[in-house]
């Protein structure tokens, strides 16, 4: 069965990279846009176990200064169940003490370590958002080639009589309305005609 799924996988995958492929070949921009969505989403998860490695930072610190504070108070204790001559109470006190300091030293190691990496993570991860600001500025850099060149390859086909349709439909508008200026002409003769030969048969018969 796990040899199915894993042949199914390797199928869903080269099919994916095919499709990807023609989907590059038929238009790169979509694929970059692909790509760079990609991009955003990973420096949106580093921020937020940027945001995670602060609060441990923060838990670093305030269970830092408390074993510290318990160790001061253990430690004042002691002396003042030794003064009182209760021997138990103020070697078990020492023994608080001293396990208190111990733990604010595992601590403290631990705040330093978390802090250097803390450092580390936010300088990669502004890396990070200046690499896809610069990515997000060549993206718009290259939708702007494109579409000037798509403006001026329409552009051109309609200077150069390359515009198909469009142009036919200007041919066949034109036809038809030189055809229509032509009979309006026509028209306009005839009538003009006819009256002046209507006014000449009047001039002639009141002559006779």
């Amino acid at each position: 069965m796990v040899g199915v799924f894993s042949r199914l996988k390797t199928i869903i995958e080269a099919d994916l990279h095919e499709w990807l492929d023609e989907k590059e070949k038929k238009n790169p921009i979509a694929l970059l846009n692909h790509y760079l969505r990609q991009c955003e989403q990973e420096v949106e998860r580093v921020r937020q176990l940027l945001e995670r490695q602060y609060v441990l930072k923060e838990q670093f610190a305030r269970e830092h200064r408390e074993a510290e504070q318990m160790a001061e108070k253990r430690s004042k204790q002691a002396e003042v169940a030794a003064q009182a001559g209760e021997v138990e109470l103020a070697e078990f006190a020492r023994r608080e003490q001293a396990q208190y300091a111990e733990r604010a030293g595992r601590l403290k190691q631990l705040l330093e370590q978390a802090s250097r990496e803390l450092f580390e993570l936010e300088a990669k991860y502004e890396e990070m958002k200046h690499k896809l600001k610069d990515m997000q500025m060549r993206r718009m850099e290259l939708m702007g080639r494109e579409n000037a060149a798509r403006a001026h390859y329409r552009i051109h086909r309609v200077i150069s009589g390359d515009a198909g349709p469009a142009l036919a439909a200007f041919a066949d508008a034109e036809a038809y309305l030189d055809r229509l200026e032509q009979q309006v002409r026509s028209d306009y003769y005839r009538s003009t005609i006819d009256a002046r030969i209507a006014q000449l048969e009047k001039q002639l018969q009141e002559g006779n």
